[in-house]
């Protein structure tokens, strides 16, 4: 929504979201997600390592530790023979250790600032399929299709799912662009699909939806890695383009809605408002409104915070912080940069092998790195002069509130802006685990409902006629009684929270 003091200098979700292009050749192994208890003073924390495999021999990897709200940090995976080490930069962990028992338990040793203790990680069962009545009552209300479009600029084809609401329309829609790493179009962690509940509740309700793999994920050609923010405006003005030949959309109001980097990618597609592609809205959930160094930066000190570093380690971890930067910044020449780094790397962790030193170095000089560290997501603000929708949470530990929502508000100044901070809401847009619903005897995560009736109800703001009864996902009525109606139901659940 990323050797123990190295990793905590720099790399923190938005960097390490990046599977390592560098790591070994071998075919990947390992698929599925792991879990085990790590003693700590005072108790126990559940950890959840879950890994994935990519198409280039690299691994994409994640960690979550729901008793300390951390969900999806990025991790780095490297497998030699049953020789399995996994570091968490923004964490400053590391777990090294042994595969056993063709894959069934990783068993090594987890270190973290201040604490080292044995780890046993057991593989974790898959989700149990859907029973027969579950499928039936999940069956969609709507129209639901695969498509493909053509993205000319890059010159790749991208696959996703359109969802159209019943009825004869036209109706408004959204094209959904996601947070920076690898994501597919549901953009799935664990339980929790959060484009694919958005996408279904919009749906329901009126809003047609378009959602779709990234780069080089799923069904989608092209290369995640090499791609910047700036280069994803144009896979987000093909999906307009796409949207813009179906009779059933209405072509005054198709719209996008973006999450961190895809945030910023759908105000970057709106400062070009003179362009075939342009949108006639935006929605920005948690959107940086400060360069990528400072959100490096606040990130790397919410993580050490929550994992009790003292203030030696922060202050040693933000003093490399700044090195390394300096070194990215006015080092032009990868090659050059790619040596400077790693042998920083080495110096500041001295057990840290030479093979990792310049892959995680390979990774920091990227386009992307490179680019997102000098990102200034407010410099094109004023050329954005469609309606703009500002969403952020309390509880987000990746893109702050109070760092990034006023520059985007003030740097917005040409056009009309509604901005909202969620309480107690994450940078993945769940409540509190509290208000989690239980399934099967266990929580389960979900959309912020308060963060759904909000996007709802300003789309409705911001076309000229209604759409679908939110209660029934039928098709709606051009009757002003009916939108009238609408909006009053929407503000008296919004009275009765």
């Amino acid at each position: 929504m990323k050797t123990t003091l190295l990793a905590l200098s720099l790399l923190l979700s938005l960097l390490a979201g990046y599977p390592n292009p560098a790591v070994a050749a071998e075919p990947p192994k390992l698929n599925g997600q792991w879990g085990g208890p790590l003693k700590v003073p005072g108790g126990k924390l559940k950890l959840i390592i879950t890994i994935v495999p990519l198409a280039n021999g690299t691994y994409y990897a994640a960690l979550d530790a729901p008793q300390q709200r951390i969900s999806r940090m990025p991790a780095e995976v490297t497998l030699k023979g049953s020789d399995i080490t996994i570091s968490i930069e923004q964490a400053g962990s590391r777990f090294v250790g042994k595969v056993k028992n063709d894959g069934a338990v990783f068993q090594g040793t987890w270190t973290q600032p201040g604490l080292s203790a044995p780890l046993t990680l057991s593989r974790l069962e898959a989700p149990k399929p859907p029973t027969v009545a579950a499928k039936a009552r999940l069956t969609p209300p709507y129209r639901e299709e695969d498509v493909t479009f053509y993205n000319k600029v890059a010159d790749i084809r991208l696959a996703g799912t359109l969802t159209t609401p019943a009825g004869p329309g036209p109706f408004p829609a959204v094209v959904l662009l996601s947070d920076s790493g690898p994501q597919n179009r549901d953009v799935e962690q664990q339980d929790y699909r959060m484009f694919g509940s958005l996408a279904d509740y919009l749906t329901r309700r009126g809003i047609a939806v378009l959602r779709f793999d990234d780069r080089g994920v799923g069904k989608s050609q092209g290369n995640n890695f090499a791609a910047t923010t700036a280069d994803l405006v144009s896979d987000a003005q093909a999906a307009l383009i796409l949207l813009r030949t179906r009779q059933l959309i209405d072509q005054r109001y198709i719209g996008l809605l973006g999450h961190g980097e895809g945030a910023n990618v759908a105000l970057l597609a709106a400062a070009e408002p003179e362009t075939a592609a342009a949108p006639a809205f935006v929605v920005s959930l948690a959107g940086y409104g400060v360069p990528g160094r400072e959100v490096v930066q606040h990130q790397q000190l919410e993580i050490m915070r929550l994992i009790g570093s003292n203030p030696a380690q922060v202050k040693a971890a933000l003093a490399m912080h700044k090195e390394m930067i300096s070194i990215i910044r006015q080092t032009p020449n990868d090659n050059q940069a790619r040596g400077k780094v790693a042998a920083t790397l080495r110096f500041n962790s001295t057990d840290l092998d030479p093979h990792m030193a310049r892959a995680r170095a390979v990774q920091l000089t990227s386009p992307w790195s490179r680019y997102f560290l000098d990102f200034n997501p407010t410099r094109s603000l004023p050329e954005v002069k469609c309606p703009v929708l500002l969403l952020a949470g309390s509880a987000d530990l990746q893109v702050n509130a109070s760092q990034n929502m006023g520059p985007l508000r003030k740097g917005l100044k040409n056009a009309s802006v509604n901005s909202t901070r969620l309480a107690g809401v994450n940078h993945w847009f769940q409540p509190q685990m509290k208000d989690w619903p239980v399934v099967n005897g266990e929580q389960q995560p979900v959309f912020s409902p308060r963060t759904l009736e909000t996007i709802r109800e300003w789309i409705f703001d911001n076309t000229e006629r209604p759409r679908a009864n939110p209660t029934t996902g039928g098709a709606g009525s051009n009757s002003a009684n009916l939108f009238k109606g609408l909006r009053k139901s929407v503000k008296s659940s919004q009275a009765s929270r």
